[in-house]
């Protein structure tokens, strides 16, 4: 499959020159439709089949799925509803006592935010890293993590698009003795991802960003000797070895982390998803993507370009005078960006799937507005 290809069945991309698949990717119709059987399967099937063996079936099968798809073990991996789900059910399965101290970076989205400013009511100290021009000082980033009971940052950072060495900072982060939580949401899809080298402790991403998948179909990577020591306060059937054992014994790996009844269907698009990405080649689409983003950013100042003028990749930052206004007044010619709150900036989310005449048009309705 080629780009060309796979956007030819995304039937959203029809209506506009679209640039927020950092934010969400409108997925293809055959991705649909299989959520969509996926649940006809489950309601529609025999009355004789039993329903809670058919979901089963489907956890396994994604599982396995997304595990060789990040670099993981089946029982590596945890499905979630999204990425802020899996970073919550990681805070929520620590005992954490006043003064214990959680390390994130300036550039985290409010998904590696939120949850450490609940434990600050609790007596929980919250270091923040700060940044420039999206990256981190080691040197400064060591400091914080010295005494820290665990450590959240970005893989590709949400404001700038910048690549963050994940391995190294993991690295870093274990020298201390700390756990490790990396955001990873605009990684699959993106660029190549393989969780087990970065050797984190746990790593929380989904698939309805560039992967085109629906929403709903999260994952959590918790590497298996870290999970052993992790108790999710969030408990269910799913969660536990024996639901009907007078003791809680949590399942073995990830699997710990999910709880009960949930619906299979956005998973199971999301297969289709991943099989559609692999179809078209990593490499093709890291390829393609850095080819269209080098187009944007040559029709960018100086001045005005917030990311990398190299290549790191799709998200492109950009310095306009009044952000909403120029999403609304690109919005008004079919173009779709975004404006982010910090830095105060418009975003551009550059996919294999664009075009190279809906990068032109990009660049000559921004230059109106220098």
């Amino acid at each position: 499959m080629t780009p060309r290809e796979l956007r030819a069945d995304v039937p959203a991309l029809s209506d506009a020159a679209y640039f927020n698949f950092g934010a969400h990717g409108p997925s293809p119709r055959y991705v649909v439709e299989a959520a969509a059987s996926s649940i006809e399967d489950h309601e529609f099937g025999s009355g004789a089949t039993d329903p809670y063996e058919h979901a089963f079936g489907t956890y396994d099968a994604v599982r396995e799925r997304i595990a060789e798809f990040v670099g993981a073990e089946p029982d590596e991996i945890a499905l979630t509803e999204s990425t802020t789900d899996g970073i919550t059910r990681i805070a929520g399965a620590i005992d954490w006592d006043p003064g214990d101290v959680v390390v994130r970076t300036d550039l985290e989205h409010p998904a590696g935010v939120l949850p450490w400013k609940r434990l600050e009511r609790e007596g929980v100290e919250v270091r923040v890293v700060e940044t420039k021009n999206g990256r981190v000082d080691r040197e400064a980033y060591a400091e914080a993590v010295a005494d820290a009971l665990l450590v959240c940052f970005s893989a590709i950072t949400w404001t700038h698009g910048t690549r963050l060495p994940v391995a190294d900072l993991v690295g870093i982060a274990d020298e201390a003795g700390a756990f490790t939580l990396v955001d990873a949401v605009q990684s699959p899809g993106h660029v190549p991802m393989d969780v087990s080298a970065w050797g984190a402790d746990a790593v929380a991403a989904a698939g309805h960003k560039w992967v085109l998948g629906p929403w709903g179909a999260g994952f959590l990577y918790v590497d298996r000797d870290a999970a052993a020591d992790l108790a999710p306060r969030a408990v269910g059937y799913r969660s536990v070895a024996d639901p009907s054992a007078d003791e809680i014994e949590y399942a073995d790996g990830a699997k710990r982390f999910e709880v009960g009844t949930t619906t299979a269907a956005a998973h199971a698009g999301l297969v289709e998803a991943l099989d559609a990405i692999d179809a078209v080649g990593l490499d093709a689409i890291e390829a393609r993507i850095e080819s269209l983003t080098d187009r944007l950013k040559d029709g960018v100042p100086d001045d005005r370009l917030l990311s990398p003028r190299a290549y790191e990749t799709g998200l492109v930052t950009i310095d306009v005078d009044d952000p909403e206004a120029t999403v609304e007044r690109l919005a008004e010619e079919d173009i779709v960006i975004r404006s982010l709150p910090y830095p105060d900036a418009i975003r551009a989310s550059v996919h294999a799937v664009c075009s190279e005449s809906e990068v032109d048009r990009l660049v000559e309705a921004l230059d109106a507005g220098w």
